[in-house]
């Protein structure tokens, strides 16, 4: 097997800072849309920083498949439940419980590392130069979810609240925080940790993977770090608002939205750890120049495509319990995405585009729902993006040679994704125009703002070949 072993060595600041745009706004517009799904939006944008960074040129399949992963791969974590282990850190009754909030703070870090871990992974595995074929990658997520199975039963059970029954490390609340207490949440990070360990350990000992290895170990890093950072945030001002609201920032910090303020900052935070973690081994990245010679027939791609996109539709905006029970869990979500991916050359690009998109897009336009203009909601939130998000899928995949890939569609599918992305959040947040009286959404608004223009400035003006700054990149690569 050919491999074109990639040795660049963007600016350390450049890769940081952009990253940490990259997974600001990602996490950041994430809490609008919910767990698995939105939490793609943030392993779109870093995904594809770091693969236009540090694999110039777009030359290989493998570089797309490698954003791809990584994009599917950020939303396991999306099935877990953080929201009262972070109530034990603010929530009313427990301000001044120094217990709680370790603990509280132990959980974050801990359901943090599960999340962002898988995305380091497969991340790594994209870029890792080890090929894995379909059967394989179907072999390894079907032992991931068995290793779910085995770590929930180690760890998160027994859940018998009626009968004061939980596990020893149980993160949410219950009757030793809080006495009243009736909601008791079940918890399932104990079988995402054993998932995240079996493939960071098949990656490493059966494949000798060094590159997904690291690359998970320092995303677990990054979420472990950045979830309780972020919360720390949001806790001290529920611990001392006065400060916020009469001092000397209270002009300010009396319109944040903290728990927006809390996701930015945890995006941020994993997003430049993934990105030193990258740089420090960049001499690992060693992407295969070899083209797909058996890749999978069309009619099988396209038959999963309608049954992921339909399980996909149904889990996001059905009530069936029963869809749930089967695709709700993130490596469900992303079994057919993961299995296609490693070898199929048209799902990469879908995955990138129109796949990640179609939940979101279809989120805004619920939220948007207005029955006076329901056809022009339709048609601005819903049917243009996603008609062209599948026009430049296809028309890059199309335009492809056996010698590499087109060179501006990683650059391209950065810009089309933080325009598109921030205009629906944009809409999403009503429109909150910073010329116009301040509310709770226009600190963050404004901050996904400036990672737009600095993301936007990235993909307009950066060479990553030459490492450096110019005009005219868009001529220079279409004559390339």
């Amino acid at each position: 097997m050919n491999k074109e072993t990639i040795n660049p060595k963007p600016s350390l600041w450049l890769v940081m800072l952009t990253t940490a745009m990259a997974g600001g706004m990602g996490w950041g517009i994430r809490g609008q849309y919910g767990h698995e799904t939105g939490a793609m939006i943030a392993g779109l944008l870093v995904s594809l920083v770091l693969v236009f960074l540090f694999c110039p040129g777009n030359s290989s399949i493998h570089v797309v498949r490698a954003a791809a992963l990584g994009t599917i791969a950020m939303g396991f974590g999306g099935s877990m439940t953080y929201g009262q282990t972070i109530g034990l850190t603010h929530d009313g009754p427990l301000i001044g419980n120094w217990e709680a909030f370790r603990w509280g703070m132990l959980g974050l870090a801990i359901k943090g590392s599960i999340w962002i871990g898988f995305a380091g992974l497969f991340l790594g595995i994209g870029l890792g130069g080890k090929r894995y074929q379909p059967f394989e990658m179907f072999l390894l997520i079907l032992g991931m979810l068995i290793a779910v199975v085995i770590g929930w039963w180690l760890l998160n059970t027994p859940h018998d609240p009626t009968n004061k029954q939980l596990p020893f490390l149980y993160f949410s609340d219950h009757w030793k925080w809080e006495p009243d207490t009736t909601k008791h949440r079940p918890e399932i990070w104990g079988g995402l940790l054993f998932a995240l360990l079996s493939g960071i350990i098949y990656a490493d000992r059966k494949k000798h993977d060094s590159l997904a290895r690291n690359l998970a170990l320092w995303g677990m890093l990054g979420g472990a770090l950045g979830f309780p950072l972020g919360q720390a945030i949001q806790a001290t001002n529920a611990w001392y608002p006065d400060f916020f609201r009469e001092s000397f920032v209270g002009g300010l910090t009396q319109y944040f939205n903290w728990w927006n303020i809390m996701e930015t900052t945890f995006g941020t935070v994993m997003g430049a750890v993934l990105g030193l973690g990258l740089w420090i081994n960049r001499r690992r990245i060693a992407v295969s120049t070899e083209p797909d010679v058996s890749p999978l027939p069309n009619c099988l791609i396209i038959i999963l495509l309608i049954v992921h996109v339909s399980l996909l539709g149904l889990v996001e905006f059905s009530k069936l319990d029963w869809i749930d029970g089967i695709y709700d869990l993130g490596l469900m979500i992303g079994l057919i995405p993961l299995v296609l991916c490693v070898r199929g050359r048209w799902w990469p690009y879908l995955q990138l585009l129109p796949i990640t998109l179609l939940p979101i897009a279809g989120k805004t336009l619920r939220a948007l729902a207005d029955p006076a203009n329901q056809s022009l909601n339709w048609l601005t939130y819903l049917i243009l993006p996603i008609l062209v998000s599948t026009t430049i899928a296809i028309w890059f995949a199309r335009q492809a040679k056996p010698s590499g890939e087109h060179p501006l569609f990683i650059r391209s599918t950065l810009l089309f994704s933080v325009w598109i992305y921030h205009g629906l959040n944009f809409a999403f947040f009503s429109f909150p125009w910073p010329w116009e009286a301040w509310g709770g959404r226009t600190p963050n608004a404004t901050i996904f703002f400036i990672c737009m223009v600095g993301l936007s400035a990235l993909a307009l003006f950066y060479n990553p070949i030459e490492q450096r700054w110019q005009r005219n990149l868009w001529r220079c690569d279409r004559e390339d």
